[in-house]
């Protein structure tokens, strides 16, 4: 080789050591540092001029000095270390990672003479590991499952979680298509799930339910998203599947308890509210056999007939009664005994292998026509006096059907509906009596008029033939008194007749102002004493019944007069108001307490202060608001304690 050729050789090899990436620096065996090129100024911070004839130790932590040393025995014996990975530090004390790759440098006879080093960083390369370390640690810790798939549905990866979860191990689920997990009618949802994938779309916790290698079907949340290789290329898909079947059976068994909530407060509200004895039964009924889940359910009362034997009385669902109208439930058989003694609940999960079934005369078992019952459940109904009423009884096919916890809901609702029908059944009695009193009371109202009417034109005729004097005063007396009990059984009957539902009104319309003149001229006849004051204001006229509102009226400024005696002025008050008529009887009594103006208007109520001093039995008022509530209207009363009380009462206004 020429001396030019040498010198270009050399050029080139300078231009190569300055310009490329790595660091590159050579140091004799003296340690001490010859070479340096830019890279490795960048790497260690150390210049040129800085680093040249320095020791090399300088680049090494103290506790990786032995390791140089081991190094360079291998050196000089001619050995060439490639990617050695290490610690070295930079000019400002920075501990960075490398890998190192050491050539021996020769002399002319071959002799090692140096080494010459390529170091390149690798913080990015161990960052990168240490990530990849950690995601593996991850999937391969994580509860959940992670499962790698291609775009063909293959399986290319399969953690411990996806072991634990779905039964495979690792070597029998890679290489296996992906439905080898689906249920056979959820494999369209892999069409659309890859269809994502293929788009670049990430489905996110989509639920759905996947199978286990024993055929266990499990509820599932999965996360779905796309693997992408270095240039972007979608590859595969990375699958994460959480188990929430304890959720979703926690959920529906919060909703089931929801529902039996709802159930149990819709019973109680409506057997609660309901009177009749049969809606009752039958809503117990429904809502007991819808409760448990079971085929039929039924109430049977626990009444008894001359022969020992449960009547026919009884409520079912889940079934016709036709299908058990003829298949007697006698009350001294085994099975049922113990439900009509009261003596506890009996459930069984095969009614048909307990020694006590089939002992019912003419029927052994259930017949064939009849609904089969395999599980059984029976709850005595008993009143809080310990009286049986009856029993709850539940069947169903199956064997095994009837928990404890059904056990339970049905005893809860057996007592209420106890409650309720001993409710029901007092309602039922006092309703009896009622109309018996009602009946008594119209009966004997009827009876009492004719001669109380005698009664008052024979006394009429002796009034007008006996002269002045002491006979002529007790007449007059005995016709006021007699007139006074003439009002309470008048006030007797028409009590009878709201009760009874048969209190006629006969509507039509008419001008107030003309009804009001004529109570007026009959009041101011009958009570010349008193002074009585109307004002009308504005249009009058109403649809009503006359005779009754006249009734109301007359009720009102008798009022007046029977509990302010001392006081000589009435005021009747009538005025438009917007779409109503009211009419205002106003007294200058003593006034009405606050208690007294809250029952006031209730049937037999009189006001405690003027009870002595008055007569009545307290029904004008009730049966006023009656007549009042029957026209559409209001009635009401404002009053300060003394200072006299205002009646009153508000009517729609009739319109052409």
């Amino acid at each position: 080789m020429t001396r030019l050729q040498h010198s270009q050789e050399l050029l080139t090899l300078q231009s190569i050591f300055e310009g490329i990436d790595d660091a590159i620096f050579c140091h004799d065996l003296d340690m001490r540092i010859t070479h340096w090129n830019p890279a490795a100024e960048q790497l260690f911070g150390y210049s040129h001029e800085e680093i040249i004839d320095e020791s090399v130790y300088l680049l090494i932590p103290e506790n990786r000095q032995q390791e140089k040393s081991d190094i360079m025995r291998d050196i000089i014996a001619g050995k060439r270390i490639g990617q050695f990975k290490t610690i070295r530090r930079t000019m400002a004390g920075v501990e960075i990672p490398v890998s190192i790759t050491i050539s021996p440098i020769r002399d002319p006879e071959g002799q090692v003479i140096g080494s010459s080093q390529i170091a390149r960083s690798i913080i990015e390369e161990n960052a990168a590991e240490e990530k990849q370390a950690r995601l593996a640690a991850i999937v391969a810790s994580s509860d959940d499952a992670i499962v790698g798939k291609s775009l063909q549905g293959i399986i290319t990866s399969w953690n411990i979680g996806a072991e634990n979860m779905f039964g495979y191990t690792e070597q029998e689920a890679i290489g296996q298509h992906i439905s080898l997990l689906i249920p056979p009618d959820r494999l369209d949802e892999e069409d659309v799930i890859i269809e994502n994938i293929r788009a670049g779309k990430k489905v996110d916790h989509f639920q759905t339910i996947r199978r286990t290698k024993g055929g266990q079907q499990l509820h599932i949340s999965l996360t779905v998203s796309p693997i992408l290789n270095k240039t972007g290329e979608i590859i595969g898909a990375s699958k994460i599947a959480r188990n929430i079947t304890a959720q979703k059976e926690a959920e529906r068994s919060i909703a089931k308890s929801m529902e039996r909530m709802e159930i149990l407060n819709s019973i109680s509200k409506s057997i609660n509210e309901d009177l009749d004895l049969q809606h009752i039964l039958q809503k117990v009924t429904d809502a007991t056999t819808r409760l448990i889940g079971a085929d039929f359910g039924a109430f049977i009362y626990n009444q008894v007939d001359q022969a020992g034997e449960s009547s026919w009385l009884y409520t079912i669902s889940g079934a016709s009664k036709a299908t058990f109208e003829n298949f007697p439930i006698p009350r001294n058989t085994a099975v049922f005994q113990q439900t009509f003694s009261g003596e506890g609940v009996v459930r069984i999960d095969d009614i048909t292998k307990d020694p006590r079934y089939g002992k019912n005369s003419p029927y052994f078992g259930m017949p064939e026509e009849y609904l089969q019952v395999v599980s059984y459940l029976a709850v005595p109904v008993i009143t809080h006096s310990g009286v049986v009423i009856g029993g709850l009884f539940f069947g169903h096919q199956e064997a095994g059907i009837f928990k404890k916890e059904h056990e339970d809901l049905v005893v809860t609702v057996a007592s209420q509906a106890a409650v309720a029908i001993d409710n029901s059944r007092l309602f039922e009695e006092v309703k009896n009596l009622s109309d018996k009193k009602d009946e008594f009371i119209a009966l004997a109202s009827h009876e009492l008029k004719t001669p109380l009417t005698s009664m008052s034109g024979f006394l009429q005729v002796l009034q007008r033939a006996v002269p002045d004097g002491t006979a002529k005063i007790f007449a007059e007396k005995a016709l006021n008194q007699l007139a006074k009990l003439n009002e309470l059984v008048n006030d007797l009957f028409d009590i009878s007749k709201i009760q009874a539902g048969k209190l006629q009104l006969n509507f039509e319309p008419f001008d107030l102002s003309d009804l009001l003149d004529e109570v007026a001229d009959t009041f101011e006849q009958a009570h010349t004493a008193y002074h009585l004051k109307m004002s009308a204001d504005g249009e009058l006229l109403v649809s009503g019944d006359k005779m009754r509102l006249e009734q109301v009226l007359t009720n009102l400024l008798g009022n007046a007069v029977k509990y302010a005696p001392e006081a000589k002025e009435i005021t009747i008050t009538a005025i438009r108001i917007g779409n109503e008529v009211h009419i205002s009887v106003k007294d200058q009594g003593p006034g009405i307490s606050i208690e007294n103006q809250q029952q006031i208007f209730s049937q037999f109520y009189r006001v405690k202060e003027h009870e002595r001093n008055t007569s009545g039995l307290g029904l004008g008022l009730y049966i006023s608001k009656d007549i009042i509530d029957r026209h559409g209207g209001r009635i009401w009363v404002e009053s300060t304690q003394g200072h006299g009380a205002t009646f009153t009462f508000a009517l729609p206004a009739f319109t052409n």
